[in-house]
Parts: structure tokens; C-alpha cells; sequence
């Protein structure tokens, strides 16, 4: 069993810049998958950003450029030039297959979330 705890989230105006962290407990496997997703109200979850054990990262082209993902032990996404569309509940999810990707339904391990709020 994988626990995931995010943090970092809070509020900025547009242009600024946030880091998530996420922290995972209990057993992880040394081949895996970790990603970013997001939820606006009214809205699908989204991926945003993946990275497998392999190193190899995928990002929506939403953030492309603006967004960086690093890998664990602790997962971080630095978020950069935040838009006041980038606001929405932010989720770690994880799994134990190596590829990257960013369909919600390729996780098994989610967290609680965490808010990010861009004012205009």
C-alpha cells in the first residue's frame, strides 16, 4: 500500500510560481510511474504531468514549458508563470508500471489533493 501526501498549494497571482510536493509512505516499487492531475469544479480530472522510474516525462501542452516535473523520493511540479486557468484541486497519483502517463485511470495511488487558486 502506497500513501501519497500533497503539499505546497495555495494562492498567487497570475505570472507567479508555486512547487507542489507530494510524499509517498509505505512500499514503493522501484519500477514505477508518479504523476500530477488536476480538477477544476465542473470539470474532468486532467493529467498535467507524469515521470516513470525510467526518467522519461510527459506533460499536458497546456504546461509544456511552464511546468516541471521531478522525480522522487519526493515529487515535486514547479509551477511557473501560473495562468488563472491553472486553477484547480492538485493531485499525486502513483503507480507501479514504468511508463508515463497521464490517464487517471493508469493510477492506483491517489492523495487527498491540494489547492492552487491564480488570480488575474
Amino acid at each position: 500500500q502506497v500513501q501519497l501526501v500533497e503539499s505546497g498549494g495555495g494562492s498567487v497571482q497570475a505570472g507567479g510560481s508555486l512547487r507542489l510536493s507530494c510524499a509517498a509512505s509505505g512500499y514503493m516499487n522501484s519500477r514505477y510511474r508518479m504523476g500530477w492531475f488536476r480538477q477544476a469544479p465542473g470539470k474532468e480530472r486532467e493529467g498535467v504531468a507524469a515521470i516513470d522510474s525510467y526518467g522519461r516525462t510527459t506533460y499536458a501542452d497546456s504546461v509544456k514549458g511552464r511546468f516541471t516535473i521531478s522525480p522522487p523520493n519526493t515529487l515535486y511540479l514547479q509551477m511557473n508563470s501560473l495562468k488563472p486557468e491553472d486553477t484547480a484541486m492538485y493531485f499525486c497519483a502513483a503507480d507501479s508500471i514504468p511508463i508515463a502517463m497521464l490517464r487517471a485511470d493508469a493510477y492506483a495511488y491517489w492523495g487527498q489533493g491540494t489547492q492552487v487558486t491564480v488570480s488575474s
